[in-house]
């Protein structure tokens, strides 16, 4: 068993004093020293990390967890923990978690918009090197459906500082105009991350894997893009990979950004503020876009292929008849 503590200055005083008839004559570099307590063995580094290996190593390192406590109440002591860590370890791999993916140099893509009636579709590519990974953890990068838009709009502008992206923008006209039985959201989602995918693989020729989450079965995506001149196949394909790859996780805050924008400035045009989603309430702001601009005007602003179309017909129906 391997348990590590970060303890304060004044701890570290209590521990050389305490250990100091017990080190061994060798120190590991940067370390104040290595000494044995039972069957414990504890190395006190000048960072002030403590790692305690041994069959007593957890008896051991709440000692001086405590000592920590009572020396410096109220401050957080960070604690990892070998068994822990393999536990946890072990639960990322059942759900498809693959450390070797995770930490290699990754290009991923994502989308957003495709759940919405009201705005367009953005697609993002992101390349992530291996050096990179402990800047998006510390930056708290995740899937944009675990963060709130605040968040987001906060969080993006210091990551496309750092990470490259390629992103396209879907229009709802675009959109509408596509959309028919022979081209469903799914082809067009596998031609737009298509594109993204191949823009950003002719920039960057040092990646280890491509990852895309996937929406369709590997056959069925590339069925969509026979029709494409070129197209990217080396291709990984994860289900959640956003919460398994940090390009992808990249991809799909990036896209949400852009998406967030992209709304606004929808809304800006209807004077209103345009609700997410496709509910009951979404029907009624519909409606409403109807009454003052004409059902044209759904074209430039919603997915005429939802059956919130539908609705809204349903409800202006109801409203002439009454």
């Amino acid at each position: 068993m391997t348990i590590t503590l970060k303890i304060s200055d004044n701890t570290k005083e209590k521990m050389i004093e305490y250990f100091d008839d017990k080190k061994r004559e060798k120190t590991p570099p940067y370390a104040v020293f290595q000494a044995d307590e039972a069957d414990t063995v504890v190395t006190l580094y000048e960072s002030g990390k403590v790692v305690f290996q041994g069959v007593s190593a957890d008896i051991d390192a709440a000692m001086w967890k405590q000592m920590e406590q009572h020396l410096n109440p109220g401050k957080k002591i960070i604690e990892t923990n070998s068994e822990d860590k393999k536990k946890d370890d072990k639960k990322k791999k059942e759900n498809g978690f693959d450390p070797a993916i995770y930490y290699a140099n990754t290009i991923g893509s994502d989308e957003v918009g495709t759940g919405d009636y009201f705005g367009p579709i953005v697609v993002t590519s992101t390349f992530v090197k291996k050096e990179d990974i402990s800047f998006l953890e510390k930056l708290g990068v995740k899937d944009s459906k675990k963060m709130t838009d605040e968040k987001i709009l906060e969080v993006v502008p210091k990551l496309i500082k750092r990470i490259p992206y390629q992103s396209m923008i879907l229009s709802n006209q675009d959109y509408n105009e596509y959309y028919s039985s022979n081209i469903n959201m799914n082809k067009i989602k596998a031609i737009l991350h298509n594109k993204v995918l191949a823009k950003m693989k002719a920039q960057q020729n040092t990646y280890d894997y491509i990852v895309v989450d996937e929406f369709a079965k590997p056959f069925v995506y590339f069925n969509y893009l026979k029709e494409a001149g070129t197209v990217v196949r080396d291709i990984t394909f994860m289900t959640k990979a956003e919460d398994k790859v940090l390009s992808v996780a990249c991809a799909s805050l990036i896209s949400r950004y852009i998406f967030i924008k992209e709304f606004d400035k929808l809304g800006k045009k209807l004077n209103r503020t345009l609700l997410k989603g496709a509910s009951n309430q979404v029907d009624m702001q519909g409606l409403e876009i109807v009454k003052e601009y004409g059902f044209d005007k759904l074209k430039e602003c919603a997915k005429l292929n939802f059956k919130n179309t539908e609705k809204i017909k349903t409800l202006l129906k109801e409203e002439s008849n009454n």
